[in-house]
């Protein structure tokens, strides 16, 4: 008996997934529940498992491919005994050329589920038709995601007069660069074509506001001649899915929030002796080591309270001020980046925020984390001092307007009532969107940290 393995959806916001490694050839044996592709999403990666138990008789859609969910993207045979078929070639980009923003489409979806239909070519104006409302007023009517909006709302573009070409209508972010890209906005960006003629990188213009991620690179790539880009000896390695989506969040950052950081320091030196104290009958009570990350995260709750612009987003000209604390921290992966979300981190002890940063963490890196849980953060912390780092000025997290970076705890000699002493320090700087955020008020938060931490009372066992 056949069983089609689909494109599963990983969240209600997520319509496509890309296929970035098959675990399995076919002919091979799976069984049930066992791990059997890999995806890429906006949101996560994950590895998919097998619905049934049997030989895997045929991959429909190649390594690299983006397809709609439900999608069939392989067969399996749960008797075991048909002939399998082989495997289509991946679609993969060529070793001469950078990865495309986006991973082509299933070259071979399967029959009983449509193919989404292909974006608007860049030449071709979208209906500039006027519409009874705007995009703000019908975010609930009209399937798309929060970044659509958002960068619909930066444009001025009408997402009644969009038409979606992904699953049921639904309005990607591919359509809005392609209404950008044609001159459908006010602020939009100038096709690429108009800097191919660049005669050498020093000519290069900065991509103009509003150009994605994406289109920045494209419009990079056409400006450089292409001897002026390669040259002596080299090796091309495609940017991944995930690397691609962090490229475009980071730029789209940079663009969308004016970045200010303040720096402050901590002495650590009574914390650091508490844990040095207390980790060991820790682990054995609690079967979890304890490190200084939770620490810092109920620091920056007790900021937050005080301050809860911080704790905030900003939806066009509307602030959004969340009663909800949820604390975003930055896990490093050997494939990329991930922000899982410690949910109400004001109503966790030390110990709940410990077990829970650990659980998300080994997840991430097992690719085993849910799309939700990245998802509702209201403030960031990552952790450059892990590394090394003495500080850093970490990029917001969208839509957060704050993220707080954390250097490296380390024993410096300071003057404490005159006297130079040795004390365990830490710097910690605070990036903050200052459309929402003003340095006196980000300088005040930084005080709380450094206050909390300082001053701690709170008993660990």
């Amino acid at each position: 008996m056949a069983v089609d393995i689909v494109m599963p959806q990983m969240g209600e916001s997520i319509f496509e997934g890309t296929i970035t490694k098959w675990l399995k050839k076919p002919g091979d044996k799976v069984e049930r529940d066992e791990p059997l592709f890999e995806i890429s999403t906006d949101k996560v990666d994950a590895e998919i498992p097998s619905p049934s138990a049997g030989v895997l008789k045929e991959i429909k859609v190649g390594e690299g491919q983006t397809v709609p969910i439900q999608t069939i993207v392989g067969v399996i045979d749960a008797a075991g005994s048909t002939a399998a078929a082989p495997a289509p070639a991946p679609a993969k980009p060529a070793a001469s050329t950078p990865a495309p923003a986006k991973a082509p489409a299933a070259a071979a979806p399967a029959p009983a589920v449509a193919s989404r239909p292909a974006p608007p070519a860049p030449s071709a104006p979208v209906s500039a038709a006027p519409a009874p409302a705007s995009s703000g007023s019908t975010g609930e009517r009209i399937h798309s995601s929060p970044l659509v909006r958002r960068m619909a709302s930066e444009h001025g573009i009408d997402l009644s007069t969009v038409a979606g070409t992904g699953a049921g209508g639904r309005i990607s972010k591919q359509d809005i660069e392609a209404l950008i890209a044609a001159g459908g906005a006010p602020a939009a960006a100038p096709p690429a074509s108009a800097v191919s003629a660049a005669p050498s990188r020093s000519a290069v213009p900065p991509p103009p506001p509003g150009t994605s991620g994406a289109q920045a690179h494209a419009a990079l790539e056409s400006a450089v001649p292409r001897e002026k880009m390669y040259f002596g000896n080299y090796e091309v390695q495609p940017l991944s899915v995930m690397r691609q989506r962090i490229a475009e969040h980071m730029v789209m950052s940079k663009h969308v929030s004016p970045h200010v950081y303040s720096v402050d320091e901590v002495d650590m030196t009574k914390i650091a002796s508490l844990r040095a104290k207390s980790k060991d009958e820790f682990e054995k009570r609690y079967e979890t080591k304890l490190t200084f990350m939770p620490f810092f995260v109920k620091a920056a709750v007790a900021g937050l309270r005080a301050f809860p612009t911080l704790n905030a987003s900003l939806d066009g000209t509307n602030v959004i001020l969340h009663k909800e604390i949820n604390i975003g921290i930055a896990v490093a992966l050997d494939w990329g980046l991930l922000v899982p979300v410690v949910k109400n981190a004001d109503e966790k002890n030390i110990l709940g925020i410990q077990r829970t940063m650990n659980d998300l963490a080994e997840r991430a890196r097992s690719k085993k984390l849910k799309p939700e849980e990245v998802q509702e953060g209201t403030f960031s912390i990552t952790n450059p001092g892990v590394f090394g780092g003495l500080f850093g000025l970490p990029v917001i997290s969208q839509p957060n307007v704050g993220i707080l970076g954390l250097g490296a705890i380390e024993k410096r000699p300071v003057v404490i009532n005159d006297s130079i002493g040795i004390r365990s320090m830490c710097y910690v700087t605070l990036s903050y969107d200052h459309r929402v955020v003003d340095g006196a008020i980000a300088h005040q938060f930084l005080h709380k940290v450094k206050e909390t931490l300082e001053n701690w009372n709170e008993p660990v066992l």
